[in-house]
């Protein structure tokens, strides 16, 4: 089982992503999912999560009023719409998945694959 991460690309500041987590199949419909992301130079760090319900969400404080998480009606893909982007928020983006419901901001056990996200001063 893959998680796919797509969307990222390069924007202005003050623009806006958004990025999709897409799995094969059914995969981690039940799963909390969450987004990280990994400047250079910097540790990875935690973005947002979501249970696997959908119905709570998590934030790291830099993310809070302007990224939201969410997950489609079939709960396999997860996104996080970025609006206000800043300079600061350039980054690799990882999609993640743990093996509870529970959404927190360490302890997943699945990975994708990053997507580069550049926003341009």
């Amino acid at each position: 089982v893959q998680l796919q991460a797509s969307g990222g690309g390069l924007v202005q500041a003050g623009g806006s992503l958004r990025l999709s987590c897409a799995v094969s199949g059914r995969a981690f419909c039940s799963n909390a999912r969450g987004w990280f992301r990994q400047a250079p130079g910097k540790e990875r760090e935690f973005v947002a999560a979501i249970s696997g319900s959908g119905y709570s969400t998590y934030y790291a404080d830099s993310a809070k009023g302007r990224f939201t998480i969410s997950r489609d009606s079939a709960k396999s893909t997860v996104y996080l719409q970025m609006n206000s982007l800043k300079p600061e928020d350039t980054a690799v983006y990882y999609c993640a998945a743990r093996k509870s419901v529970i959404p927190t901001t360490t302890g997943y056990e699945f990975w994708g694959q990053g997507t580069q996200v550049t926003v341009s001063s």
